[in-house]
Order: C-alpha cells, then sequence, then structure tokens
C-alpha cells in the first residue's frame, strides 16, 4: 500500500478545515455591530486566523517534537478561545443559532484533529 506523503501545511485536513472555518468567521464578522469593531470582532478574527497560523508553524516544526506539540497546543487555545468569541456573537444575538451550531462544531473536529496530531507526534517526525 502506497502513502502519500504531505508535503506542505496546505494538505492537512486540519489546516483546511481551520482556514475554511477563519474565513467563514471573516465574513460574518462583517454584520457585528460597529461598536463591536475593536472588541469582539478584532478578537474572534485573531484567534480564529491564529489556529491555522499556528497549524502551519507546528508543520514546518515538525523535527523537533517539543516545538511540534507546543504550536499545536498553541493552535488549540487559539481554537477553544474562537468557540469562546463564538459563545458571545450567540448570545449577543450576532450571529444565528445555526451558524453557531455549525462553527462551534467545527472548532470541535479542529480541536479533535490536534490532539489526536500531538498525541501522534512521533507519526509526523521526518
Amino acid at each position: 500500500m502506497k502513502t502519500t506523503k504531505i508535503r506542505t501545511h496546505r494538505e492537512l485536513k486540519v489546516f483546511q478545515l481551520s482556514f475554511e472555518a477563519g474565513m467563514e468567521i471573516f465574513e460574518i464578522s462583517k454584520t457585528f455591530p460597529k461598536f463591536e469593531t475593536y472588541s469582539l470582532t478584532d478578537q474572534i478574527r485573531r484567534s480564529s486566523r491564529s489556529v491555522s497560523g499556528n497549524i502551519a508553524e507546528a508543520f514546518r516544526k515538525r523535527r523537533y517534537p517539543r516545538y511540534f506539540i507546543s504550536k499545536l497546543s498553541d493552535s488549540e487555545g487559539e481554537a477553544a478561545e474562537t468557540q469562546v468569541w463564538l459563545d458571545y456573537a450567540f448570545k449577543g444575538e450576532y450571529i444565528q443559532e445555526k451558524t453557531y451550531l455549525e462553527l462551534y462544531d467545527k472548532y470541535d473536529h479542529i480541536l479533535a484533529m490536534l490532539v489526536m496530531m500531538s498525541s501522534n507526534s512521533e507519526n509526523w517526525k521526518w
């Protein structure tokens, strides 16, 4: 059985899902009230984008297990933070329940993938 070697972070399913979720958040955050520009809007955009950014950095550091796991852990933290901002957006009635549930679920999947990668870090070494 031939396995295909992943050559870039863009080939990782977790990166693709986190990038997609980050772009969705960017689009919906455009509808947030103006007074949230420098608070909730800024926070949710930063944390959601940071998930995929940290995954890319982790992938480049995969030959160093401790750094790899550390960057994945940073990505986990940003994904969990994004879920908190989604909670605020939903409770503040800035997003519909369907959107909230779909995005929250995506971040649950992202978190699960990140935990799996961290738990099996030896499989990611060159």
